[in-house]
């Protein structure tokens, strides 16, 4: 041992080994014979032991890579790398100690991927017992080859482990003869170690078949004249070579195993149902095994006597509401057969429970080949596209069948398929519920909302996918569409989208293999474009414009089944060996749902009339301007693009140029006043706002309001989503209003000018979405016309009220009224004199569930027990005329007909509200920050300061473009959340929303820091709007949520947002 060790990390090791090579290679010259003997038997199979007998580590590589969120293909550009000098070749030589290469493999992944890479904790993945385990289908081969008295030998490139063992994790006495790289310090592909093999068995080369999943490995052995097989499938491989060999190498059918012990069913009852129903037919003992596939209905192979049998029944325990009607499966199998459609014959239908315990159909066993790998590894390109047309075709088959004349008439509902399929698996969803899931959350919203128009009923399958179907083994023909258990009348697109589903999978996901990422080219398989398009051509009618909803629904769907699989598999009633996982999975495929539901989105929001594409790409720049004229507007210098590039970044409106011509003009218009009337009225109402009238409204302010109206630039904030009809404001998207606020953000006053200024719009949207007829009548004219203002209560001294269900001011019905006890404090807007409205939150129901103790009441100003205890200050800024108040509610009675919306609806309504009031704090943010960064620019042009002026220093410089890149930053996050709010309604965009509420504050913090940096002292004071914008910036930070809840929010989203 110890001479062993010495000698296999010497560096005098290769070259006694390579001289031994060239002095057995010539000693054995004339004994050997390398030529092919022309078809004479074979008498061994030689296989190598990674990708053939165990997993292959570069399958174990790309999984452990996604796990790690190491790039991908990071390992095997490493196993790669230097040739056979690299760490991995000379490791597999017994070159290298664990130890050592560990340490070299690791620096060169890290190099490679640019980050450091964990190579121990791949190692260790690879030689653990739950991935180095033999794989099933091959050891039975080898157990059927050894059993017709050939040989069998491991030919494996392998490496010594810490403890001077090499790592073979087989069972040596199945081989006759075991050749190891790292032993024999040679490694496939040099001949040599072929021969030597071949020696052992003292047999020659055509009398050996190989099997190896490396093709230059593969050519090497072809070489030397030994039949080989590539292994990409370990099934499909050992089919091959049960066609050279001539023999079975398999007992049982493929896909499957023993059954589980919580899926075993009553054989002898079974058995005596069988003999009954078969006849004289069946003499023998029964041999029972399950599928590894059907995650829903747990499904059995049976062998009696000659019969071949599939039996598929009703998993145990309590079931969902109409889920797993097996009777349904063999109803419609029974029909489309008759119908020419290619299914299993059935033969029985068992409703009887007492039989096996539950309802059971029986079919005959179609033998061919079932693809679990969508990426059809071992075929031809032309062999995957002749596969892929064949299952487009069948599919063509099924929703041409007539069904009415096939008896399926009643089969299901004809008309609104997709609005009851919705509601049906929102309500599987709903009961199989184990924790929330906050993409479903959101696609239950959504999908109800944008429903497409059924064009056609046709028999749908309702689970249409690759590995559903059984091919001929020789030519790309369906022999079997399998698993019908999700089959009715309906939309035949949904079935199109359902089988693209792999092409948006990831090749590693446990339950459907996927194509996502792969060259599809290459491979020969059709694009799901392509596909849909091939079905379009096929069945005669044109592509559907809403395909991303129909792919969304389809997600969403397997979502519902994933969580129903996992929540059986809590109690042991799930059928698959991977049912725990679908937990994780549920999640991962509701994610990719939303992500079809944006891209839905993106097609309605480019579609509507007041929208035109971008005719610039997405790039903004502050261009010079004087400080009265238009202080940070952006402005454009357009460059050419491609038509492709604009059609794929949709309608997301990124600059004022990309707006509608409408939108465009009023645009142009609100800027124009801004520099007319706004910019040069702000040293005026600055110096009201320090005088000591501040606490009453400037009438410079009321005459530029007046101005604003006639002009048409009023109300401007209301979405169109909430005003549809246009009764109330402009009937703008969040996307297009959030270009004109953060033009109003340029300015503190603007805001209030164009009655845009919070918190009246929040309050005024507030009464649009929740209000009754009533509370409208009274309330939206004076807010609408500015004759009112309004506030908003909730926050409170007394408790951290960034916790809204923290709060404790108390709302007691009595005597027909509601009374009000409590202390709020920093209630903007509640000190202006035309503050007529109080918004007031507090609770009705102290013992209700958390978020349904809240209420919300409108609060006339005038109502007794309103007590202004004190002004509060924001960095010494009153904030006058409107203020920051504390307040003492003490015995103040409303009607009943205050209530907004209903009792214990007030967290609902607080949310609600505090959504577009964000944005609108945002994009006023940014406005802000262009502002900041135009004086900025302005102030560092004109000073000099050690002999140069300020711009030339590197420091000022950096905070330029530091600032204008966390401008930009900032600015498409916000539209972003924006087009959501716009196309998906305001709960789906709740994490975007909370992202920019935790980004927008801090940027403009940031920005308008290093404007006051540059302006010294002066930015500090009240001649310049730095020292407001700055005080504002750093509130909101705590308004409307702190960025630590908000964090907070972004963090558990995300980490629910992957596998």
């Amino acid at each position: 041992m110890c001479l062993r060790r010495l000698l296999q990390f010497s560096p005098l090791q290769r070259a006694w080994r390579a001289a031994f090579r060239k002095h057995g290679q010539c000693g054995h010259q004339g004994a050997w014979r390398w030529t092919h003997s022309g078809g004479g038997p074979y008498r061994a199979v030689i296989f190598d032991m990674g990708g053939v007998l165990i997993p292959s580590p570069g399958r174990v590589a790309a999984e452990w890579e996604v796990q790690n969120r190491i790039p991908s293909g990071t390992i095997l550009k490493a196993f790669i790398s230097g040739g056979e000098n690299g760490p991995w070749m000379t490791f597999m030589r017994g070159e290298l100690t664990e130890e050592d290469f560990l340490q070299e493999f690791g620096r060169l992944c890290s190099e490679i991927a640019e980050t450091s890479v964990p190579a121990d904790s791949f190692f260790s993945l690879l030689t653990s017992e739950q991935v180095a385990k033999q794989l099933p289908v091959m050891t039975e081969a080898i157990t059927q080859i050894r059993a017709k008295g050939l040989k069998t030998a491991v030919l494996s490139n392998n490496f010594y482990l810490s403890n001077g063992k090499s790592f073979l994790p087989l069972d040596r006495k199945q081989f006759d003869v075991v050749v190891e790289s790292c032993v024999e310090g040679v490694c496939k592909p040099d001949p040599w170690i072929y021969k030597l093999c071949l020696e052992r068995l003292g047999l020659q080369p055509s009398e050996s078949i190989f099997l190896d999943d490396l093709g230059h490995n593969l050519k090497a052995a072809a070489s030397l004249g030994i039949r080989t097989i590539k292994v990409d499938d370990p099934e499909v491989a050992v089919k091959e070579l049960e066609a050279l060999l001539g023999f079975t190498l398999r007992k049982a059918p493929p896909n499957t195993r023993p059954m589980s012990k919580t899926m075993e069913i009553p054989v002898e009852s079974l058995e005596k149902h069988l003999k009954a129903l078969l006849g004289t037919r069946t003499t023998g003992p029964l041999e029972l095994r399950q599928f590894d596939h059907g995650q829903s209905n747990p499904t059995y192979f049976i062998r009696l006597a000659e019969q071949q049998l599939v039996l598929r029944k009703k998993p145990p325990g309590t079931l969902l509401p109409s889920a797993h009607a097996v009777e349904r499966e063999f109803r419609i199998m029974k029909a489309l057969a008759n119908a020419g459609i290619p299914v299993p014959k059935v033969l029985d239908l068992c409703e009887d429970s007492s039989v096996i315990g539950t309802p059971f159909y029986l079919m005959e066993y179609c033998p061919g080949l079932i693809y679990k790998d969508p990426s059809l590894p071992g075929l031809e390109p032309s062999q995957r596209q002749a596969i892929y047309t064949a299952m487009n075709r069948v599919l063509c088959r099924i929703h041409s069948v007539d069904f009415k004349a096939a008896g399926l008439g009643d089969y299901g509902k004809h008309g609104d398929y997709i609005p009851r399929q919705v509601q049906t698996w929102i309500k599987q969803y709903r009961a199989s519920e184990t924790s929330t899931l906050p993409a479903m959350e959101r696609l239950i919203e959504w999908l109800p909302l944008h429903l497409p128009r059924q064009q056609k009923v046709t028999v749908v399958h309702g689970d249409f996918r690759l590995d559903n179907l059984v091919f001929h083994p020789e030519k790309p023909e369906v022999l079997a569409v399998l698993d019908w258990e999700l089959s009715t009348l309906g939309d035949p697109l949904v079935d199109v989208a359902f089988s693209c589903l792999a092409h948006h999978l990831p090749p590693s996901f446990p339950i459907l293999r996927g194509l996502s990422g792969c060259d599809l080219t290459q491979l020969g398989i059709p694009t799901a474009e392509e596909y849909f398009r091939m079905y379009c051509l096929h069945m005669g009618i044109p592509p559907t414009d809403n395909w991303n909803f129909y792919m969304a629904f389809s997600f969403f769907r397997v979502a519902a089944i994933l969580q129903g699989v996992f929540k059986r598999s809590l109690t042991g009633q799930a059928s698959s060996t991977t049912a725990e996982q679908s937990g994780k999975l549920a999640e991962f495929t509701s994610e990719l749902a939303w992500e079809f539901a944006i891209k839905e989105g993106f097609r309605v929001f480019k579609e509507m009339p007041a929208t035109k594409p971008l005719t610039r790409p997405y790039h903004t720049w502050a261009g010079p301007r004087s400080l009265l004229s238009t202080p940070g507007v952006r402005s454009y210098t357009p460059h050419p693009e491609s038509s492709s590039a604009r059609a794929s970044k949709g309608a997301l409106v990124v600059s004022p140029e990309g707006l509608s011509p409408p939108v465009r003009a009023l645009y142009e218009q609100l800027k124009q006043f801004m520099e007319r009337h706004v910019y040069p009225a702000e040293p005026a109402l600055r110096s009201h706002q320090a005088s000591a009238e501040r606490w009453t409204p400037a009438p410079l302010l009321e005459e530029l309001k007046e101005k604003a109206k006639a002009e048409g630039l009023w109300n401007l904030f209301l979405p169109l989503e909430t005003d549809p009809e246009r009764k109330y404001g402009a009937g703008l998207t969040n996307v297009e209003y959030a270009h004109l606020c953060e033009l109003m953000g340029m300015s503190l006053y603007a805001p209030e000018i164009f009655n845009c200024s919070a918190p009246d719009t929040g309050n005024m949207e507030l009464l649009v979405r929740y209000g009754t007829e009533e509370q409208k009548a009274r309330w939206l004219p004076p807010l609408l016309e500015g004759r009112a203002r309004s506030c908003f209560a909730m926050t409170e001294p007394q408790v951290a009220s960034s916790d809204a269900t923290n709060i404790e001011s108390s709302i007691r019905e009595e005597d027909g009224f509601y009374v009000i006890n409590g202390r709020k404090w920093w209630i903007s807007g509640i000190l202006d004199p035309r503050c007529q409205l109080c918004v007031f939150m507090g609770k009705t129901n102290p013992h209700a569930p958390r978020h349904q103790q809240q209420s919300v009441l409108l609060v006339p100003m005038d109502t007794p027990g309103i007590k202004v205890i004190r002004p509060l200050t924001v960095y010494g800024l009153d904030d006058a005329p409107g203020g920051h108040g504390e307040v003492l509610f003490e015995q103040v009675r409303v009607p009943k007909e205050s209530m907004v919306l209903g009792p214990g609806r007030g967290f609902e309504i607080a949310q609600g509200r505090l959504g577009p009031g964000r944005i609108h704090h945002c994009m006023r943010l940014i406005g802000h920050s262009e502002r900041a960064l135009a004086l900025m620019k302005a102030r560092v042009k004109s000073r000099m300061a050690f002999g140069k002026p300020l711009v030339e220093q590197g420091t000022i410089l950096a905070d330029i473009a530091q600032s204008r890149v966390e401008i930009e930053q900032a600015r498409l996050l916000v539209l972003k959340a924006a087009h959501l709010m716009d196309v998906a309604g305001n709960k789906a965009a709740a994490l975007e929303i909370a992202m920019i509420k935790m980004v927008a504050p801090s940027m403009a913090y940031r920005v308008i820091d290093r404007a006051i940096q540059a302006f010294g002292a002066a930015g500090l004071s009240n001649d310049y709007p730095l020292a407001q914008f700055f005080a504002w910036a750093r509130a909101l930070r705590f308004a409307d949520g702190p960025d630590e809840v908000h964090r907070a929010v972004v963090a558990k989203m995300e980490l629910k947002h992957r596998i």
